[in-house]
Parts: structure tokens; sequence; C-alpha cells
């Protein structure tokens, strides 16, 4: 069984003062989780983690990885300029995206981000593009293609994967950047998501560890960084087992000393690109129980729907739900827990045992501080919830507001549509 990082008196007091739906995120668990990330690589003398601003693009979320040594590795023009925003440096912004507008490359060169190129067609791209200046440290994203497998087991299929580019594409793109006047190359590669196995960073990194050898022989460039990217996932069944960031690190470490130190190259960077891993069991989303309904099954409706979290819906992804005091109960019953989209997808479980449920009650959904927020969307013209930060005193703060008719009217003022002031809803 999970337990949230929130009392039921906790958790009673704050709905007073906030009404639900919202996610609420944990400082402490936040923090800790940078903490074990920075000491875990520590034995790296570069090692930098870039936090995947597409798993929460909240600036009081962005600040606290900040204050913990991340950067912020960024997929967009807005989370380009969100990053700038908080504060974060050139050396502190990764810019890793596909299908990339002219617009986008020129704001990553201005702010002085790294740019990690996902395709070889982009390099010519570039040297065409008015305004931009090939910097002097430049990154390429690898595919190795095929089945990426551990043991007897298909973690994922890079092969089918739109993300990076073959070896020959990255080796040939190496030498086409040497000759435009970049000095200076980093790696990334992604090859499973949300794996739940202390392996996969280990063999992802003794792959791309032997290709940099590979790439040393062929262009004789050393590469700065080797970006291991994310994939670290997290245990959203409560029947599986963690993952031990301790020991991947130390994964990495050995295969590490014996590809890279072994052969001349142990002043090489190692950088991460966790989102899920850092924020997804610190967060929350909390919502009340609005309706109960019989038919063929028990529909227990509630106020929050897959505009909140989209996951379960999207992907038919498992979340696990606390009945806030209720649970010691014996008593239980099997039920659809649901939002009120108009959409049968809109189910945050399906079939679960869960202790008896009334209306009123409060839900715990856990797992939801990545992909949770960020995903939101506005069909059925819903509005997307407040984001609030339990903090480190115990005191709990609103870091995003609840978005009101207005936000969702702002780009039809004018259309044939007025937004009249005065006029509150």
């Amino acid at each position: 069984m999970k337990v949230p990082f929130i009392t039921k008196n906790q958790l009673d007091k704050i709905t007073a003062e906030f009404p639900t739906p919202f996610h609420l995120y944990d400082e402490h668990g936040i923090r800790e989780k940078a903490r074990a990330l920075n000491t875990a690589f520590s034995w790296n003398k570069g090692f930098k983690e870039f936090f995947a601003v597409k798993a929460t693009p909240t600036p009081a979320i962005l600040k606290i990885l900040q204050e913990e040594g991340c950067g912020a590795d960024c997929a967009s023009y807005v989370e380009l300029i969100l990053a700038n925003k908080c504060g974060f440096d050139k050396s502190e912004i990764m810019f890793s995206s596909n299908d990339t507008p002219a617009e986008e490359f020129l704001l990553a060169k201005k702010l002085g981000a790294t740019i990690n190129i996902d395709a070889y067609n982009h390099i010519e791209f570039l040297s065409t593009l008015a305004g931009f200046e090939f910097p002097e440290t430049m990154s390429l994203r690898y595919n190795p293609g095929g089945d990426f497998t551990m043991g007897t087991k298909i973690m994922d299929n890079p092969e089918e994967s739109k993300f990076g580019m073959t070896k020959a594409q990255l080796i040939q793109g190496i030498r086409d950047l040497q000759k435009l006047g970049v000095k200076k190359f980093g790696m990334h590669s992604f090859l499973a998501s949300n794996t739940v196995t202390n392996e996969y960073y280990p063999k992802l990194a003794q792959q791309l560890f032997e290709l940099a050898l590979e790439i040393r022989e062929k262009t004789g460039v050393s590469l700065d960084f080797i970006n291991l990217s994310g994939g670290i996932g997290v245990n959203y069944r409560p029947d599986e087992v963690s993952n031990d960031i301790a020991v991947i690190g130390e994964g990495v470490h050995r295969v590490y000393d014996e590809v890279l130190t072994a052969n001349g190259l142990g002043e090489v960077k190692i950088y991460t690109e966790l989102g899920r891993f850092m924020l997804a069991p610190h967060g929350l989303l909390v919502t009340r129980v609005l309706h109960r309904k019989q038919t063929y099954r028990t529909y227990i409706g509630v106020d929050a729907s897959a505009v909140n979290l989209m996951r379960p819906a999207f992907y038919d992804a498992y979340h696990h739900i606390t009945v806030i005091g209720k649970e010691e109960d014996k008593v239980k019953e099997i039920v659809d827990v649901t939002g009120s989209l108009c959409e049968n997808n809109d189910k945050f479980a399906r079939q679960r045992e869960l202790p008896v449920i009334d209306e009123g009650d409060l839900l715990v959904i856990h797992d939801t501080g990545a992909h949770g927020f960020s995903m939101g969307y506005q069909y059925n013209a819903k509005l997307r919830s407040s984001e609030l930060l339990l903090q480190q005193d115990g005191s709990t703060r609103m870091i995003r507001r609840a978005e009101r008719p207005e936000d969702y009217f702002a780009t039809l003022d004018g259309f044939e549509f007025e937004i009249l002031p005065g006029i509150s809803w």
C-alpha cells in the first residue's frame, strides 16, 4: 500500500482553504531526491541533472531544483522562456527538441543554451538559417535502432522512435559540425521510458561509452559530455520495487571506468535529464467525490478529470488511489473512479478494489508530480486546476492559481466573442 506524504488532518486544513481539485507537491521530497541523485553521481566531476521541464513546468518547482544544483532541459520556445525567466543561466539550459522550428533554434542560441540536434538534416538547416551562428559546443541525439532489450525482455523499440539519428549520421554530423566551427561535442540518447530496474542506466551508459570510443577513432573528437537522458522510472504500482539511485549511479560508475577511464576518456561529463524520477512520487492529485452512480458497475464520480491527469485515459496507466481516512477499512468494493468528461476513458481507475466510498470523501491519486498537470488539456471547456506546494516547514502555498473562465475566453476575445468588463462567473 502506498502512503501519501500528507496526513488527513493536514489535508482537511488545506482543503478548507483551497478548493479541490488541485495538484500538491512535497518540497522536502523533491529536495531529498535531487540530493540523492547528485550524491549518486558525485564521482563524476562534471555531473549535472538537467530537469525535463516538460514534466512539471512550474516556476516554484524549477527554482527548488535550481537551488539543488539542477539545470533545465527544454523542448520548446515557451519552455526556453520559462527556464530563462526562472533564472537558469546558459550553462544550465539544454535544448532538446524534434521537428524544431527556426525561431526555437534562434532563441536557444540567443540564450546560450546547449543545443541538442535531433536530426542530421538539421545541420544543413542551421547552416542556412539567417541569424544563426554555430556555437562552440553542440550535442547530437543518437538512436541505435532495433529493440532495446534487457535479458530476454524488450524494454522499448528505438527503431520506431521518431527521435535521434543513426550512428553513421551521428559520426558524419560531428565531422560536418567541426567544419562549421564547433569545437566541443556531446551525445544524447533515450532508449526506454519509465524503466523500473536498476540495470537500465548502466546498460545504456555502456552502449554510449563504447560509441564514444568509436567516435574518437573515426573523427578524432573526444566527447565533452554524454547525456544519459531520462528513462529511470517510478513504481506506480505498490507491489513494484522502486529504483535505487545509489545503485544506479554506482553501476554507471563501474562501466565508466571500464570503458572510458581505461581508454583515456576519464574526463567526460555525465548529464542526466530526469523528469518522472525526480518529481512523480512527490506530487498528488487531490480530488473530492461528487457522486455515486450504480448501473452495471459502481461509478465514483470526482471533481477531477483527465483534464487534470491524462495518463490513465491516454496510456491506460495505473495510479494508486488512497481514500483519505479510510486506509484501514476492511470492507471493500469494486468501482470505477471517473471524471465528468464526455469520454468513457475519463477514468482514474477501472474495476479497482477500494474502501467503500461516500460522497464528500477525499481521494488522493498518487505519483502525479510529473506529467500530471503538464499534460492537461481543455476538452469540454474544462479549466485546469491550481497547484500547491507543501513547504518544508509544513505550511502550504499556492504556486499556480486555477484557471478562470476569462482565461479560457482570452484567445477568443474580439473574434465574434466579447469578454464584457465587470462580469464574473
